[in-house]
């Protein structure tokens, strides 16, 4: 029998109120299988934040379906929400969001706090995070000692940190020049072939391309490249 997928969309729609109303993403069907790695590209105001909320579990379908990992999340409570997007998620944002006072241990360690799991553990779990986007060494440095590239790599290994099954990135080198931005596609190479899932959502061909597999989102829809 053959393992569920991470993500499948059925037919997933959201609109948001008017008047007139506003359709953002229409009736989407979209399957990531676990090893994927997905891109989902298109212009501004074409849907693709909506769609990133929705997969990451910050937004719920006007209808359809959607699983992760096998669970129907429509029917799931806040809470139950939160937790599951805690667990089985890992975000990567095109503005790095890191704690310019802590270093960036503390900053990869932070994203573990309200998971039960000691400090000991945490800092363990980092430190492998840290080594994965070979930056085991800039540990004690803090954010605003380290290049955009290498803080992006930073948020990379928070997002790895609690082993998720789907890394979620939105335009990952939107503030990187093109040096820093080849270098955070080449460790998503890297990350894709060591067996995790990836959709990066992007309106940069070049970042798109290096995918498994390409969507484009237009006026909500998607459509296979």
């Amino acid at each position: 029998m053959s393992a569920a997928p991470v993500v499948e969309l059925s037919n997933v729609s959201r609109s948001y109120p008017g008047p007139p109303e506003v359709r953002a993403v229409h009736e989407v069907n979209l399957r990531i299988d676990r090893g994927d790695y997905l891109s989902i590209v298109g212009p501004s105001g074409s849907g693709k934040s909506t769609l990133l909320h929705l997969l990451g579990l910050l937004d719920r379908p006007s209808s359809g379906t959607y699983r992760l990992d096998g669970i129907d999340v429509a029917e799931l409570s806040h809470a139950r929400r939160s937790t599951l997007r805690g667990a089985q998620i890992g975000f990567v944002f095109q503005a790095f969001h890191l704690l310019p006072s802590r270093t960036v241990l503390d900053n990869v360690m932070l994203s573990m706090l309200y998971q039960g799991i000691s400090r000991a553990r945490r800092r363990a779990t980092a430190e492998i995070a840290l080594q994965q986007v070979d930056l085991a060494e800039r540990s004690s440095f803090l954010p605003t000692q380290l290049s955009g590239g290498e803080r992006q790599r930073v948020a990379i290994a928070r997002a790895l940190a609690g082993r998720p099954s789907l890394l979620l990135a939105d335009e990952p080198t939107g503030n990187l020049d093109h040096h820093n931005a080849i270098g955070v596609m080449d460790l998503f190479d890297e990350l894709h072939a060591a067996g995790l899932t990836l959709a990066v959502i992007t309106h940069d061909d070049e970042v798109s391309a290096r995918a498994q597999r390409r969507v484009r989102i237009a006026d909500g829809e998607l459509v296979t490249l």
